[in-house]
């Protein structure tokens, strides 16, 4: 039986691991730290590369990063990102490697400052999603005035590949904005 449900344009119905992770995951509200750093590092591993390579490639991640283990991975050194580097499961991109660990030391610090990375994060919106409600793909923005704050704030704390488009799609990711397009059945359920 064919299944008849209408999704956001970005979702290939012929790629059942991409369906599953727009109708489970996508926009849906995240506040756990470790699926928080996950999720960060993948969206900086997905810079100049379409979302299909790094979700094809994400339990790769896990195994390679610790389950995303923050404390872990803050530690990692030398001949752990030496290893990263020959590893063919991820992207073997030098800059985002060493980022993913410099940015596990910035999120620890955050953690220690706000009491979790999910308080840090969420209160850019008080705590509570922004409901958008585009019709067409050519509304939702890469960007908005809030993902750059974030960004510059992010970075001015030593993060890198945080850029606002960057962040603003790592915000759909987490559901702190639901950027479902109206016509999509994800939209209302969120």
């Amino acid at each position: 039986m064919k299944e008849n449900k209408n999704r956001c344009w970005w979702a290939p119905a012929d790629d059942p691991l991409y369906t599953k992770y727009h109708d489970e995951e996508w926009g849906v509200p995240t506040h756990n730290d470790r699926e928080l750093f996950e999720m960060l590092v993948l969206e900086g591993a997905q810079a100049g590369l379409s979302w299909s390579t790094i979700l094809h490639k994400r339990e790769n991640y896990r195994k390679a990063f610790d389950n995303f283990e923050v404390k872990k991975v803050a530690r990692y050194d030398e001949a752990k990102i030496k290893a990263l580097l020959q590893d063919k499961g991820i992207v073997r991109n030098r800059l985002k490697i060493r980022s993913a660990v410099k940015n596990a030391l910035v999120f620890v610090k955050l953690q220690k400052e706000f009491g979790s990375f999910d308080q840090y994060m969420w209160q850019y919106v008080n705590h509570q999603p922004i409901i958008n409600y585009w019709n067409n793909p050519e509304d939702v923005p890469a960007e908005t005035t809030l993902s750059k704050t974030i960004s510059k704030d992010l970075k001015k704390r030593g993060m890198s590949f945080v850029g606002p488009t960057i962040i603003y799609a790592y915000m759909q990711s987490i559901g702190m904005v639901n950027d479902h397009l109206t016509t999509c059945f994800r939209h209302n359920t969120l």
